[in-house]
């Protein structure tokens, strides 16, 4: 299936602001031939920090010294930085329950070049959606789960992301806890979803509760996980109205509808490197 061009770099950045950052770590580029084709900065006011997003030409740049040269200045200015040199298309994981609404939009856009990235493996901890993936090519797995059987079930997945040399995890309506090792080991590369009634809807039947309180407005929320169940840095997120005219499936099909977008939006941009975290906040560049 299509993958993402890899004839591109993505350098990010993250340290306090001061003046000069720009010119000095767009002159290391220059000084090394390389063409940078996109370029996105921003400082947060309130924290002083500085954030920025090159898109560079790979083509005649020799990486360890644009390496070299991007870690001297981050000696110098405590920064933090990634360079993503692109040598393949990112290899996802997709983790599902029994709702497949999100697993068959992922696959869609993953068979249409839409994803930037590859759908390696999926895994449920129910059987529904077997047929769906396996008419994919792509490997399912059934792991199911009990409290009794939580670490060795995550033991397996984690044997299978390593097998497939996984890089990012997108829980598509995937209705376990996580545990915290698990999450801490995958920090800032596991993607979920969810609504948006949190937290005065949380926990089961938010469409239901959210109908029998006359809300005006639904949405849909996709954040990276942390420890904090549903609380990590949210990337992406939507809202559509309500009318009174709406049933409790109305608002359930629209809640899958925002769901599958918002979810989308969130893997796209962590798949083409647009995210910076920053605490419990992201930087999403456009």
């Amino acid at each position: 299936m299509p993958g993402i061009a890899t004839h591109t770099a993505t350098l990010l950045i993250d340290c306090p602001d001061r003046p000069g950052l720009i010119a000095e770590v767009t002159g290391v580029v220059g000084a090394l031939g390389g063409n940078i084709i996109d370029a996105d900065q921003h400082t947060d006011a309130e924290s002083g920090r500085f954030f920025m997003r090159l898109a560079i030409e790979r083509n005649g740049v020799d990486r360890p010294a644009l390496e070299s040269g991007v870690a001297m200045i981050a000696e110098q200015r405590a920064m933090r930085w990634r360079l993503d040199w692109r040598d393949s298309a990112p290899r996802i994981a997709v983790l599902v329950s029994r709702q497949g609404h999100c697993l068959a939009d992922l696959l869609f856009r993953w068979r249409t070049g839409e994803l930037d990235g590859e759908i390696a493996l999926v895994i449920g901890n129910h059987d529904d959606h077997r047929a769906l993936v396996e008419s994919a090519e792509i490997p399912f797995h059934h792991l199911p789960v009990t409290p009794a059987t939580k670490p060795q079930q995550e033991a397996r997945i984690e044997e299978l992301l390593d097998k497939h040399g996984i890089g990012c995890v997108v829980l598509a309506r995937y209705m376990q806890i996580l545990s915290e090792d698990f999450v801490a080991r995958w920090s800032e590369r596991i993607i979920n979803i969810h609504h948006s009634f949190l937290p005065a809807f949380a926990g089961a039947r938010p469409y239901h509760r959210a109908f029998d309180r006359g809300v005006k407005i639904i949405g849909a929320t996709s954040h990276y996980v942390t420890g904090d169940l549903d609380e990590g840095p949210i990337i992406a997120q939507a809202t559509t109205s309500v009318g009174h005219r709406d049933t409790i499936d109305d608002l359930i099909r629209k809640g899958r509808d925002l769901e599958r977008i918002v979810l989308a939006d969130a893997v796209r941009a962590h798949l083409q490197d647009r995210i910076l975290v920053s605490g419990n906040k992201t930087v999403v560049f456009e």
